[in-house]
């Protein structure tokens, strides 16, 4: 037997525009949009790892805005020779980066959670948590120049 998913019924992808959504600033006794920052060299680590923490949250009751993942970055490793000034290329490292953004942690709990999550921390992953800003969401998404470019001849 052969069951088909109806298309009607899955769940569709929005598409279009991001929309800015007012940053929450928190409270005396919580925070407000928190992100929690895993980078590592190790794609799958990474993902893995941010999954994990998702989990986590939804396990603690912490509400998750949004998971989502940077831009990959890469970099050139070069190295000089014995004899001369010319530079050869070595290696060439890339740097993936996954988001989970957070709300609502109690000021109370967050000692907790974060121990937790940095203890459990994979070797080779990077953590960092920051409050969440406007510069934040803008460094999201690649940079354009051909169609910011278009769109300047248009208007």
């Amino acid at each position: 037997v052969v069951y088909l998913k109806n298309p009607s019924i899955s769940p569709k992808k929005k598409k279009g525009k991001v929309e800015v959504r007012p940053i929450n600033l928190g409270t005396d006794y919580e925070y407000g949009a928190l992100n929690i920052h895993l980078i590592a060299y190790d794609m799958a680590l990474t993902e893995s790892y941010a999954q994990y923490v998702h989990n986590l949250c939804n396990h603690l009751s912490i509400k998750v805005e949004e998971s989502y993942a940077m831009p990959t970055k890469t970099m050139e490793v070069l190295q000089l020779q014995d004899q001369g000034n010319k530079m050869l290329l070595d290696s060439v490292l890339t740097t993936h980066e996954r988001v989970v953004q957070i709300s609502g942690l109690s000021a109370t709990f967050a000692e907790i959670f974060l121990e937790i999550i940095q203890s459990n921390l994979p070797e080779g992953v990077k953590l960092s948590v920051r409050e969440h800003t406007e510069e934040d969401f803008k460094g999201r998404f690649k940079a354009r120049p051909e169609l910011e470019e278009l769109l300047a001849k248009l208007n």
